[in-house]
C-alpha cells in the first residue's frame, strides 16, 4: 500500500482526558469504561459537524474539520455532553493551519500549535487560538472570553489564547494555565535491550545498540527520554512494567532483544504503555551488520510515528539517525569501549581507553570514541584516581577534537563543556557548550546536571535546584545527580531536604564517595555532633572518600578544641598528597584550618588547591564555616582566581 501523503488547511482539534493514568491504576475497568464513552461521543459529535478523526491515542484524539465554527461547535457539545454522569474530564484545545498527514499519521505546525494549546486546557475547558476567534467572532452563540499571549514551545511568535465561555464550561484564568502541570504523554524510557546472541560476550553490543537508539529518540523535539542510568538500573531484573515506569515517571516503556551471529543482527522492539500495559507496538527486523544504523532509524521513526500526535520536529523528517561512520568494525570496536567505560571501575576504564583508542586508530575521523576518551579522562582527575593536572589537558584535547569532526554531535558538546568546567573554569563557556549540547539533545540529563552546578558555585541558588530537579526528572535514578542534588539543597540552606536527598542516594548507592561526610556536615550544622561523628568515622571505610573524611574528622576535633587529634589528621591528609593525589587534601587541610580559626594557613592551602585544579575549591561560597572570612580581600582574591567574583 503505497503511503499517500495529503496536504490541506484546517482546524485542529486536540482533546485529552485528565487523570487517565492514575484513574487506570486504581480503576482499571472504570477508566476503560470512560474511555470507551468518551470515543463513542467523539466519534458521533465529530461525524455530526464534518470532522474526522485522524488519530486516537489512548485517552485523547487528534482531529480536523474543515471549518473552524463547525470545530468550535463540536467541541462545545463534546464538553456538554462529558458534563452529564458519569462525568469524564477533558481538555480541549483548538487551531487553524496547514498540516500533513499520511498512513503514518499528521504533522505540520499547526498540529503542533494546536497540542501545545491543548496542554494548557484545564479539565472542561476548550482553548482556542487567536486564527480559530478571528473565524467565529461574529458568530454570537459562542462566548468566548480573552487570556492574552502565551509563549508556546517550538513557536516562533506568542500565540494568543481565548477560552469558550458558554454554560457548562469551564474557563482557566491566566494564573491557571502558568501553573499547569508537565503532562507524561510524551515519556519514555528505553530498558536494556537483552542479548539472546549463542555468544555471551555480545552483551556489549546489545547494551550499545540500547544506548545508541536511546540517544537518537532523546534527541525528539517534545519527547522525553529517561537518561541511560536510571533505564539501566533495572538491566536483568524482572519488574512490572507498571513499577518500572512509576519509578521512572513514565508513560511508555520500549524495551527488546539482539541477536547478533556473524555478521547476521536479529532486533525485536517492543512499545508498552504503562498504564495498562498495552503493547503499541512490536516489531522484528533481520539485518546485516552493515545495516545496523538503518535498524535503529527504523525503530526511532516507527516509534516517534507511534506517538507523534503529541510530539513536533521529528515528523517531516525522513530520517532520524546520523550515521557517525561508515567503518562497521570501528562502530562495534567504540560499543566495547561503551560498555566497559559504563562500568565505571578501574580496570574497566583501562578497557574502553584501549578500545576508543583503537577506534580511533581504525576511522580517525570518528568522533564518538573521542568523546568517549574525554569523558573517561575527566571521570579519573573528578574522582581522584589521577592527579588532575595529569588527566585533564588531555580531557579537553580529546573533546576539542570531537566538536572538531562533529559539530552536531551533543557528546562532543557536553564533553568540551566538562573540560571547560573542570579544567579551565571557564563558565561562561561552559554554558555555551551546554546549551548547544542540550539543544541537539534536549534530554541530556548531564548537561542539565553540569549547568546546575555551574549556578550553585555563582551561587544562584534557586535556579541551580530548577535546573537540577530537570536533570533529576530525565534521571532519577543516577547516583552522582543525587549527590549533586543534595549538596545543592544543603549549600542553600534546606538541610532537611538535602538529608532526604542523600537518603535516597544511600539506597541506591550505599557508599558513594563523599556523600556520607556531606550528610555528617549537616547533621553538624542542625546541631547533632555525636551523629555527625559517627558519620566521619563511617566515611573512612569508604574508598575515595579519605581526604573528605580527614578533613571532616579534623574540622569535627577542633570544633570540640581537642588539638592533638586534629593535627594527626592534619598529618594524614598531608600524607595524602602521595597516597591519593586526585583527592582534595589541600581544600581538605584548608577547611580544617578555617574550623581552627586560622586564616592565614587556610588561604595558603586554599591558593594551594586552586593551582592543583582541586574542583572541590570551586564550591567554597557553600561552606558555612566559610562564611565569616567572605568580608577578607584575599576571600575575594580566591574567587577572581576561579573567575567567581561575579
Amino acid at each position: 500500500m503505497t503511503n499517500k501523503r495529503t496536504r490541506l488547511l484546517a482546524a485542529i482539534m486536540f482533546t485529552d482526558m485528565v487523570g487517565y493514568t492514575a484513574l487506570m491504576q486504581e480503576d482499571e475497568q472504570k477508566a476503560k469504561e470512560n474511555r470507551d464513552r468518551h470515543r463513542k461521543i467523539l466519534q458521533e459529535l465529530i461525524d455530526a459537524h464534518q470532522g474526522k478523526v485522524l488519530q486516537y491515542y489512548g485517552d485523547g484524539t487528534l482531529a480536523i474539520f474543515n471549518s473552524a465554527i463547525e470545530a468550535v461547535e463540536c467541541a462545545t457539545r463534546i464538553q456538554q455532553e462529558l458534563q452529564k454522569q458519569p462525568k469524564i474530564p477533558l481538555r480541549i484545545g483548538l487551531h487553524t493551519g496547514d498540516i500533513v498527514y499520511d498512513n503514518e499519521g499528521v504533522y505540520g505546525d499547526g498540529v503542533n500549535i494546536a497540542s501545545r494549546i491543548e496542554g494548557l486546557a484545564i479539565s472542561g475547558s476548550i482553548l482556542i487560538s487567536g486564527k480559530v476567534y478571528d473565524d467565529i467572532k461574529n458568530h454570537r452563540e459562542f462566548e468566548t472570553v480573552s487570556l492574552g499571549s502565551f509563549d508556546l514551545k517550538n513557536v516562533k511568535k506568542p500565540v494568543e489564547l481565548y477560552a469558550i465561555g458558554n454554560e457548562g464550561l469551564a474557563v482557566p484564568n491566566k494564573q491557571e494555565i502558568h501553573s499547569r502541570p508537565k503532562d507524561k504523554v510524551k515519556s519514555l524510557a528505553v530498558l536494556p535491550f537483552v542479548n539472546i546472541s549463542p555468544d555471551p560476550d555480545n552483551e556489549y553490543f546489545s547494551d550499545g545498540i540500547t544506548e545508541e537508539l536511546l540517544n537518537v529518540l532523546a534527541q525528539i523535539d517534545g519527547l522525553q527520554v529517561t537518561a541511560r542510568t536510571s533505564s539501566f538500573a533495572f538491566k536483568g531484573r524482572h519488574e512490572d512494567i507498571r513499577q518500572i515506569g512509576n519509578q521512572l515517571g513514565v508513560r511508555n516503556i520500549l524495551e527488546g532483544s539482539v541477536r547478533k551471529a556473524g555478521n547476521r543482527v536479529r532486533i525485536t522492539a517492543q512499545l508498552i504503555s504503562v498504564a495498562d500495559g498495552y503493547h503499541l507496538w512490536s516489531e522484528t527486523f533481520d539485518r546485516q551488520l552493515d545495516d545496523i544504523f538503518e535498524v535503529q532509524d527504523e525503530i526511532a521513526l516507527k516509534i516517534s510515528n507511534r506517538l507523534r500526535e503529541k510530539l513536533t520536529l521529528v515528523a517531516g523528517k525522513d530520517t532520524l539517525v546520523k550515521i557517525p561512520t561508515q567503518n562497521i568494525e570501528a562502530y562495534n570496536t567504540y560499543l566495547k569501549g561503551l560498555f566497559h567505560a559504563n562500568k565505571w571501575t578501574v580496570e574497566d576504564t583501562n578497557i574502553a581507553i584501549d578500545a576508543f583508542q583503537k577506534a580511533i586508530d581504525m576511522e580517525p575521523d570518528f568522533a564518538l570514541p573521542w568523546s568517549g576518551l574525554s569523558g573517561i579522562h575527566i571521570y579519573l582527575g573528578a574522582s581522584g584516581k589521577r592527579p588532575p593536572l595529569e588527566v585533564y589537558p588531555r580531557a579537553k584535547e580529546y573533546a576539542e577534537k570531537a566538536v572538531q569532526l562533529d559539530e552536531q554531535s551533543p557528546e562532543a558538546h557536553s564533553s568540551l563543556a566538562t573540560a571547560y568546567f573542570y579544567y579551565d573554569w571557564d563558565w561562561e563557556r561552559t554554558l555555551q557548550s551546554l546549551d548547544r549540547a542540550i539543544k541537539l539533545n534536549p534530554n541530556y540529563a548531564n548537561a542539565y546536571l553540569l549547568k546546575a552546578l555551574v549556578f550553585n558555585i555563582k551561587g544562584k541558588y534557586d535556579l541551580s535546584i530548577k535546573t537540577m530537579q530537570k536533570s533529576q526528572q530525565l534521571d532519577p535514578l543516577f547516583a552522582p545527580g543525587l549527590f549533586a542534588y543534595a549538596s545543592i539543597l544543603g549549600m542553600s540552606g534546606r538541610y532537611e531536604e538535602a538529608l532526604e536527598q542523600y537518603d535516597k542516594l544511600a539506597e541506591i548507592s550505599p557508599h558513594f564517595p563523599d556523600a556520607i561526610c556531606h550528610k555528617g556536615i549537616l547533621y553538624s550544622v542542625l546541631g547533632h555532633h555525636e551523629k555527625a561523628k559517627e558519620l566521619f568515622d563511617e566515611a573512612l571505610e569508604v574508598p575515595g572518600s579519605e581526604a573528605f573524611a580527614y578533613a571532616s574528622l579534623g574540622s569535627w576535633y577542633a570544633d570540640t578544641n581537642q588539638p592533638e587529634k586534629v593535627q594527626e589528621y592534619l598529618d594524614k591528609l598531608l600524607e595524602g598528597e602521595k597516597s591519593f593525589p586526585g583527592q582534595p587534601v589541600l581544600a581538605g587541610t584548608a577547611l580544617v584550618y578555617a574550623v581552627m580559626d586560622k586564616p592565614d594557613e587556610m588561604f595558603h592551602y586554599f591558593n594551594r588547591s586552586i593551582e592543583a585544579k582541586e574542583n572541590f575549591a570551586i564550591f567554597i561560597r557553600g561552606f558555612q564555616v566559610l562564611t565569616k572570612y567572605q568580608s577578607d580581600p584575599r576571600f575575594t582574591e580566591l574567587l577572581q582566581k576561579m573567575g567567581l567574583d561575579n
